[in-house]
């Protein structure tokens, strides 16, 4: 069971998103993840008329990447899962490995709080992200199927293709040592991620994350988060550079 809720006074700020944990109606209490109505503009696209993906977006979704759960996602745990989960959200995520400096892995890079750029070439469309240790991801575009010796890894090996003005991008090959969120979802080396990427319009994109893994849960599920165009740059970050938080993650 989680602590007490956190009480809060009149006209005070909501607690920070990582008190999410403790009591799920602060992630309610955030803004949610979905398209600025105040932002628009038409669709970029290539020479080849695919629409262009390029440059730095803000994920908008830390109501995501803390607890899934409170945000209103359906999850249909297996047992195995549960008992993972539960063990996790009991001690309030304090192993969590993203705060540790490792990376989040997918879909999580998708709602990191951290920028992240989108590359766009020929046969390839390349993810930088700010956070996750500055981690990237390459999409493969150009027809290749999945590589056999892809194992174990961090973010998958991605594979896309274009149905219409949507891109999909079929992702595999992970190891078991990331989390779907901060509170502790968990997943299997047999995960396959698929995502739904679309730009609404000039500046408000949609990634839709499904989730496959037999071994965890009974069937498929899904998030969608919001991501938005940045006014400004990724940035260098060094997660381990004088990092002293994780000697005060206890727990409860």
């Amino acid at each position: 069971m989680l602590a007490q809720k956190i009480q809060q006074k009149p006209n005070e700020a909501p607690p920070q998103a990582s008190f999410g944990l403790q009591d799920p109606s602060v992630i309610q209490r955030l803004p949610e993840s979905k398209p600025d109505a105040k932002l628009s503009g038409i669709i970029p696209r290539l020479a080849d008329g695919k629409p262009d993906l390029s440059g730095p977006w803000q994920p908008n979704a830390i109501r995501e990447n803390v607890n899934l759960i409170a945000v209103g996602v359906k999850i249909p745990f297996l047992p195995n899962a549960k008992a993972i989960y539960d063990s996790r959200v009991s001690v309030l995520g304090k192993d969590d490995p993203e705060a540790r400096c490792l990376p989040p892995g997918v879909p999580r890079l998708t709602t990191t709080p951290y920028p992240f750029r989108f590359l766009q070439v020929p046969g390839l469309i390349v993810i930088i992200y700010e956070g996750g240790s500055q981690t990237f991801r390459q999409i493969f575009t150009d027809g290749r199927g999945f590589s056999k010796f892809a194992d174990d890894l961090w973010n998958g090996e991605s594979i896309g293709h274009w149905e219409g003005d949507t891109l999909v991008v079929e992702t595999t090959g992970f190891n078991e040592r990331t989390w779907i969120d901060a509170a502790g979802v968990p997943h299997s080396k047999d995960m396959k991620v698929t995502e739904h990427i679309r730009l609404l319009d000039a500046n408000n994109m949609e990634i839709v994350s499904t989730v496959h893994d037999p071994k965890m849960y009974s069937e498929d599920w899904s998030f969608t988060t919001h991501p938005r165009r940045l006014d400004g740059e990724i940035l260098e970050y060094i997660c381990n550079e004088n990092e002293k938080d994780t000697q005060h993650m206890v727990g409860k």
